[in-house]
């Protein structure tokens, strides 16, 4: 296994480990913490966090040799940390980073996006 797709691969099993341990905590500890709508906004990071480790992991499975593949991995692996992660941030420690959430959503539509380019150029 190639060293960049070892540490992929790493990240990957992170993000689901993270994924269900952030999920069941919404679900079993957080509502004595804090309110519904913050408990709804982690729920919402961990359902986007799951979908998208489920199509990074779906790329290594794949292994197209396609250029561009990483950075569509790269832009998936951010937006989870920025979506995500400023949700369980703002749930977990009462911050407000502002402008992070929504650029986290945008980072992982241009890696939706990107993977349409890549596949739409191929090995050009």
């Amino acid at each position: 296994m190639r060293r960049v797709n070892q540490w992929a691969w790493v990240g990957v099993a992170l993000s689901g480990a993270l994924t269900v341990a952030l999920g069941a905590y919404a679900a079993h500890g957080l509502s004595a913490r804090v309110s519904a709508q913050l408990v709804s906004a982690v729920e919402t990071g961990v359902r986007y966090q799951a979908w998208h480790t489920l199509a990074m992991m779906a790329l290594l499975v794949w292994q197209t040799p396609l250029k561009g593949l990483r950075w569509v991995i790269t832009l998936w692996a951010l937006g989870i940390v920025c979506f995500s992660g400023s949700l369980y941030l703002m749930a977990l420690a009462g911050l407000n980073l502002g402008l992070v959430t929504p650029l986290g959503g945008v980072l992982l539509i241009v890696g939706w996006l990107g993977l349409g380019v890549v596949a739409l150029l191929g090995d050009r």
